[in-house]
């Protein structure tokens, strides 16, 4: 006979308690008898739905395993054996989307909005016959069903771009993305190097940048550029000039339908994308990335959160990040594996809560910077020390629970607190992952117990397709980037002009696995300097392995040099402590070979600027408050102070600094797209200021 369920067992419970009630209490007046019962019936309904925790999968206290050669694997793999992929029928990034259609049901898959509207959603079918008629288009304007023909994608996250790159897939072809914030001459440097002869595009501004460059010769390759929004007729008269073909997206489909070609798969092996990394100096280099390695880190990612997070085609991730980069690739060929959906942003990040809002995502990726802004919100919003003190209790309280694996959104804590936060987010948010960049400890702690989601850190580079490693579903503890993924190995390599050494767990991180790349595109020198002879990835990161076998990254082989007095100096792990301070956005710490000491350029948090300035007695614009010498030397006071804590050696204190009221970023060319500070444009920029800054410290 089967055992009773658990419900049933709880209703057998509760008849019998009410017969003792009836036995014990039926002398007592009615009343009493209604609020003893009431008092019963909470606790019974507390009983049955108290939150259970969620046990580690692997002892927390040793996470990863050490194997021959001196790398290490995850503690939850079985074996050596690398992952490259999760479900046997998607392999290869158009067998992924093969499968989210039947998973689905032809269910919704891309979605998008106008200002003000809900969301409208185009099917798993209609994206996928959309595709074979863009590509069967492609065919027919001469290109191969080939992994040596290029196709350029010059847009913004919308639909198009994904009908785009799925085009390419169905008929083995390689999508090369561009982005404008690369630069003009990047753009031009792309599509000769790539040798791309049609770019698919969004806006007539950018068709225009393109043409522009055909008519002074600089791209004499590029034959054909479809449009995804409404031009001009003299838009095109201006391309035929030129010898470039301007076709509407439509149109382009509507050839495609007419001359129709069979889809043409790509094999595991193939080359699928060619992902151009910023850089912080010179040309881009054009990482090639394979069907299977975009798979295989889609594949480790599900392997690491199966036990806790299945995506089925009720979820839904937001498309905001650039699809330009791996990071956000390999996000939505995890969501279409599984048949879920995609809605994409408005294209104005301003209005990404109101996106939020409408579309309810449970899925999340995102990047430190867009935590700290919400941290610092919620930070800044608690003025009164009894808003103060309750938010910190919050945060406590609900962090306690986050230690015992328990994660939820329905604590008084979450309808007292939290409940904003959440619907900010839309309210429904399962899984966040953060990565790019590092996340400091105090936000990654306030997320865990704020959102009541799970919050995952991911850590990695283009060149390993994304991530190279993972936080441990159950592992509550911030200060490190998780233990390796199921498609890689990592290992830690000496450096010995840096003093570290492999012996001491210190070293540069090395990466090899299913994920990581076949090298740049026509660059056997680059390539060369990146992946060694046994085809281990040089990341260039320094990196540490803790005592319960996580990785901490410390440092960076690269951006360092020496100053005057011979001390070398790694200026990111400097800013990465800076950054804590709450009165600093932005700081960028300089030095030079013939200078013994740093300075840097230190954007202020406008939030926070005008109260900590008024402690000092200073009122003003935003503008006049960076230019007051009081206000600066508080903030170098304050960042000097934060340095010793974290650590920083004597000399590796700025010893003045510029406050400047403008945030570095893409736009203005000192950020990379990925939002690491381009080093030498800042110096360059910033030169004249930066020898002021020394002329002060009369060195």
């Amino acid at each position: 006979m089967r055992p009773p369920s658990q419900g049933l067992n709880f209703l057998l419970l509760f008849t019998k308690m009410l017969f003792i009630f009836n036995f014990l209490f039926s002398p007592l007046p009615t009343p009493a008898l209604i609020c003893i019962l009431t008092f019963g019936v909470a606790i019974f309904l507390w009983l049955i739905n108290r939150p259970h925790p969620v046990v580690p999968i692997v002892d927390l206290n040793n996470q990863s395993v050490g194997i021959e050669g001196g790398a290490r694997r995850s503690a939850y793999q079985k074996n050596n054996d690398l992952l490259s992929y999760f479900f046997s029928d998607a392999k290869t990034m158009y067998e992924v989307f093969k499968r989210g259609l039947a998973a689905s049901d032809n269910g919704p898959c891309l979605g998008y909005r106008k200002p003000n509207q809900p969301y409208r959603w185009l099917s798993y079918k209609q994206v996928s016959d959309r595709a074979e008629y863009l590509g069967s288009c492609l065919l027919h304007r001469g290109y191969k069903p080939s992994p040596d023909h290029f196709v350029g994608i010059f847009a913004q996250n919308r639909p198009e771009w994904i009908i785009s790159e799925l085009a390419c897939y169905t008929y083995s072809m390689v999508a090369v993305p561009l982005y404008d914030t690369l630069g003009a001459d990047a753009v031009i440097y792309i599509i000769n190097k790539a040798d791309i002869a049609i770019v698919i595009c969004d806006t007539p501004r950018k068709a225009s940048v393109l043409l522009e460059n055909v008519e002074k010769g600089l791209t004499p390759g590029l034959t054909t550029i479809i449009l995804m929004d409404p031009f001009e007729d003299d838009l095109k008269q201006r391309g035929e000039k030129s010898g470039v073909e301007i076709l509407s997206f439509l149109d382009a489909e509507n050839i495609g339908k007419e001359n129709f070609r069979k889809p043409v798969p790509p094999e595991p092996e193939d080359l699928g994308i060619i992902c151009f990394t910023s850089g912080t100096t010179g040309d881009p280099k054009g990482a090639m990335i394979t069907h299977q390695n975009v798979v295989a880190n889609a594949a480790a990612f599900l392997k690491c959160v199966e036990y806790t997070f299945t995506p089925t085609p009720d979820d839904v991730t937001i498309s905001y990040l650039p699809l330009a980069h791996m990071f956000e690739r390999v996000v939505q060929v995890v969501a279409y594996s599984c048949g879920a959906k995609v809605g994409f942003f408005q294209g104005d990040i301003r209005l990404l809560p109101d996106d939020m809002k409408t579309l309810k995502p449970t899925m999340f990726p995102v990047v430190p910077r867009l935590l700290n802004r919400i941290y610092d919100k919620v930070q800044n919003e608690a003025k009164t020390p009894l808003s103060k003190f309750l938010l910190n209790l919050a945060i406590s309280s609900k962090f306690s629970e986050v230690k015992r694996g328990i994660i939820r959104r329905d604590s008084i804590w979450d309808w007292l607190i939290f409940r904003k936060i959440q619907d900010n987010l839309g309210g429904k948010v399962r899984i966040m992952v953060t990565g790019a960049a590092p996340i400091s400890s105090p936000v990654l702690t306030f997320l865990r117990a704020a959102l009541g989601c799970s919050v995952f850190e991911a850590y990695g580079q283009t060149e390993c397709t994304a991530g190279c490693t993972f936080t441990t579903p159950g592992d509550w503890k911030p200060g490190h980037v998780g233990v390796p993924l199921a498609c890689n190995h990592v290992k830690l390599e000496d450096v010995p002009d840096m003093n570290y050494y492999s012996v001491n767990s210190e070293g540069e991180i090395c990466i090899k696995g299913t994920n990581v790349f076949k090298g740049y595109l026509k660059d056997p020198v680059k390539t060369e300097e990146a992946l060694d002879k046994d085809g281990w990835l040089h990341t260039g990161d320094i990196g540490r392995w803790l005592p319960n076998g996580t990785l901490k990254v410390i440092d960076r082989k690269k951006n360092i040099f020496k100053l005057a007095q011979g001390e070398y100096i790694a200026p990111e792990k400097i800013e990465n402590i800076y950054i804590r301070s709450r009165v600093v956005l932005q700081v960028f710490v300089h030095g030079e070979s013939l200078r013994s000491s740093l300075v840097a350029v230190v954007v202020p948090d406008p939030d926070v600027l005008p109260s900590f300035a008024a402690k000092l007695g200073v009122k003003g614009s935003f503008e006049e408050m960076c230019q007051n010498q009081v206000v600066k030397g508080a903030i170098l006071e304050d960042m000097q102070k934060i340095g010793k804590e974290g650590g920083l050696k004597s000399f590796e204190q700025v010893k003045c600094i510029l406050l400047h009221s403008e945030p570095f970023s893409i736009e203005n060319g000192l950020l990379t797209p990925t939002l690491k500070a381009k080093r030498g444009e800042l110096a360059k920029y910033f030169q004249t200021q930066i020898n002021s800054l020394y002329e002060s410290l009369q060195e």
